[in-house]
């Protein structure tokens, strides 16, 4: 697009077009999605988020407020319309649907959160969510509390792939689904898992398609030979060489010195 996405743009579109979706951590990781087409971005309100909106200017970008900080309603309004005033098209929040409230009553676009909420898991731990009737229901009741409090989009995480499937039919929300097959409005991962950045447990439903930690590895031990040839040709005394100077010719030094007597 020419133009930046807004919830309009994603809402008008629900049902009819299915959008691949990434959380990245860097500027660099932004602009290698959109050049990709991958136009639906979230991140988090650290100091890469004004690089990250510059370096993805037309992509949809959904914010995360971390869980906890914000007190009241009323704090989640001013930290909402400052993430909004930093580059955010959407504020992330998986506070209690009375946050979520304020914030969109001031207009503000929410990003609310179903099945397994990592802020949330102590009550649950990180299993799938929603294999029983009885707890499928409460995925849907928070669906319906979302809707009532006026969000616009929804993360719709590690649940049943009929249950997230009947969520997206029948909510107007936008949903954002990772975990859970592919019927929901965006196909939803982290970039870190995409690229294997990090050593240690990968979700089930992840896919690496890159090895970032050999290639981080391979960078590092350049990085090291490379420090070490400099600490060995400075202690050899062969760096540095005459053509990495800077000199000067023995009348200008002269005069300099004589020059310098009148200090």
């Amino acid at each position: 697009m020419t133009r930046r996405l807004t919830v309009h743009d994603l809402l008008s579109q629900k049902g009819s077009r299915k959008w691949q979706q990434l959380h990245v951590d860097t500027p660099a990781e932004a602009a290698a999605a959109v050049a990709c087409d991958i136009v639906i971005l979230s991140c988090e309100p650290d100091h890469n988020l004004e690089l990250i909106r510059a370096a993805a200017p037309h992509a949809f970008l959904s914010v995360g407020m971390p869980h906890g900080a914000v007190a009241s309603p009323d704090e989640a309004v001013r930290r909402g319309f400052a993430m909004m005033s930093r580059g955010a098209d959407a504020v992330y929040c998986s506070h209690s649907p009375r946050f979520i409230e304020a914030m969109a009553a001031e207009g503000i676009p929410v990003t609310g959160h179903v099945g397994l909420v990592p802020n949330r898991a102590t009550w649950t731990n990180f299993r799938a969510i929603g294999k029983t009737a009885e707890e499928a229901l409460k995925v849907l009741r928070a669906v319906k509390d979302l809707e009532n409090a006026g969000a616009a989009c929804i993360e719709v995480e590690v649940v049943p792939v009929r249950l997230a499937d009947h969520i997206t039919r029948t909510t107007p929300l936008f949903t954002m689904g990772m975990g859970c097959g592919a019927v929901c409005d965006t196909q939803y991962l982290f970039s870190s898992d995409v690229l294997g950045t990090h050593t240690g447990h990968y979700p089930r439903h992840a896919r690496r398609y890159a090895d970032f930690v050999a290639l981080e590895a391979e960078l590092q031990a350049k990085r090291i030979a490379a420090f070490q040839a400099f600490a060995s040709d400075v202690a050899e005394g062969s760096y540095p060489e005459a053509g990495h100077q800077v000199e000067m010719d023995d009348a200008a030094f002269e005069r300099f010195l004589t020059l310098s007597q009148s200090l």
